[in-house]
């Protein structure tokens, strides 16, 4: 069984320190005794609300070396499509789903962490512009599918940006 877990809260990322391990996690799961065969965290210590619960699409294809792959496909609200073997877990690829995706410069394929663009995070007394995604992602809850005979994947895309601000209140 494969499933997403959400962001975390509260929003404002500097009341709760850390990577905030699970949340924002796809999970492999046993369907017989529930043991977790892995857990890939895509967006450690999430500040944007991306909530990264999505579709999962699973398919078989050949890698680079021509051997078949057993993946799971998740374009994420955060703006990243990742691809993982659904056999370990592990991060074949992580691929921007638009080149003005900016809260992230790319993905570490090694650490498997995206690499954060400071100028667009959420910390007190910064006015982020134009943060690419918005809170609500470049992709969000429509249902995406895979054509195994094209070995093309369709998915339907946001392209919503946002300004943050935050500040406290008395």
């Amino acid at each position: 069984i494969y499933f997403g877990t959400g962001n975390p809260a509260p929003w404002n990322e500097t009341m709760r320190p850390g990577d905030n391990k699970w949340t924002m996690t796809i999970f492999g799961r046993d369907a017989d005794t529930g043991q977790a065969h892995f857990g890939y965290q895509k967006t450690p210590h999430d500040e944007w609300d991306y909530a990264g619960v999505n579709v999962m699409m699973l398919s078989e294809q050949k890698d680079k070396d021509g051997k078949m792959r057993k993946l799971l496909t998740h374009p994420d609200r955060n703006g990243i499509v990742y691809t993982l073997d659904r056999t370990d877990g592990s991060l074949v690829s992580a691929n921007k789903i638009d080149d003005t995706v900016n809260v992230f410069k790319s993905v570490d394929l090694k650490s498997g962490t995206p690499v954060r663009d400071p100028e667009y995070g959420t910390r007190m007394d910064h006015l982020a512009k134009d943060i690419c995604p918005s809170a609500m992602g470049y992709h969000n809850q429509g249902h995406d599918s895979y054509d195994p005979k094209r070995q093309a994947f369709y998915m339907g895309i946001n392209h919503i940006c946002m300004d943050w601000e935050p500040f406290m209140l008395p």
